[in-house]
């Protein structure tokens, strides 16, 4: 069988491909793949390996030789699903491949964000602590995570990982009702609990239910001091609103990993706002980054090679 990866850049430069290469007869490596290019490079092989190259249903119904699309990533979106099925083309994606990485991430946000790093930084920066009156600066309340309340959204891998990592900081974790489900579960729903939280992390798929879950209205409940991190998906805080209230005072602090497009090519406000003296912290969806979950990536693609042959 032939198989030809369209976009490996994802991935890094200093990740082995060699699990790959012993599951297939040819394996053929392109680093980008324009939309364009799909079709010349995609017609005489069986699998496609993909990270973030959408395979749209025109292309795939121009690929009848094509079996198999292997997803370098969870998310089947850039996939036409419909189009594959019809083609008899099965689709398989990797899952809790960057657990521990992604849970790292968050608490590297919220870390910084309690300890105000971005101000204090700053401040560094522009020489305020080499003029100070005394040894140390105290100009912005930090946050002790010790006894302080944390609530999740998404009790999957990574949010389970994640309350992992913050009850060994001493923190109260509250896991929330699944957005859209909230009728019908014990946990609690996000709005009744938001007036006394510290801390939102979000792990949630982007879905109707979820899309916008932390808007104008939510942020309006929660206490001033609150932080705010989103290693999920862009678009599940409503980004200009939540930028709004740290600006406003009306949060505390706002990490995200994520935006609604990426890479943000036409900007976005949160990127224009980190000149800013904010407690704003924005990262380029590199959480997931670590060698060690890319390898993940890797060895769990090979696994699904492996199924596919048998």
């Amino acid at each position: 069988m032939k198989a030809v990866i369209l976009d490996a850049a994802t991935l890094g430069d200093d990740i082995d491909l060699a699990p790959l290469r012993d599951e297939v007869d040819t394996l053929e490596v392109h680093d980008l793949t324009t939309p364009e290019q799909c079709l010349e490079r995609l017609e005489d092989a069986e699998i496609a390996i993909v990270n973030k190259v959408k395979l749209e249903g025109d292309l795939l119904s121009s690929l009848p030789r094509l079996k198999l699309i292997c997803l370098l990533a969870t998310g089947t979106n850039n996939i036409d699903m419909e189009t594959a099925k019809r083609q008899g083309i099965e689709v398989k994606n990797v899952t809790a491949y960057g657990t521990e990485s992604v849970a790292q991430h968050t608490l590297m946000l919220m870390l910084c964000l309690a300890n105000r790093l971005p101000l204090y930084q700053r401040n560094v920066l522009e020489g305020r602590w080499n003029q100070g009156p005394f040894f140390c600066l105290l100009d912005h309340r930090t946050l002790e995570l010790a006894g302080k309340r944390l609530a999740i959204v998404g009790s999957g891998e990574l949010g389970q990982a994640v309350a992992r990592l913050a009850t060994a900081f001493g923190m109260e974790v509250i896991f929330t009702a699944r957005p859209g489900n909230e009728t019908r579960e014990e946990r609690p729903a996000l709005t009744d609990i938001a007036s006394s939280l510290d801390v939102l992390s979000l792990h949630c798929p982007l879905t109707e239910d979820t899309r916008h879950l932390v808007n104008e209205d939510l942020l309006a409940r929660m206490t001033s001091g609150v932080l705010l991190i989103n290693c999920a998906r862009g678009g599940i805080i409503d980004e200009h609103a939540a930028l709004q209230a740290l600006r406003e005072n009306r949060i505390g602090g706002l990490g995200v990993d994520v935006l609604p497009e990426e890479p943000p090519r036409n900007g976005h406000s949160l990127l224009n706002a980190l000149s800013e003296p904010l407690n704003l912290i924005v990262t380029p969806h590199n959480a997931w980054i670590t060698p060690e979950a890319r390898a993940n990536v890797v060895r769990l693609t090979a696994d699904n090679l492996r199924s596919f042959k048998i």
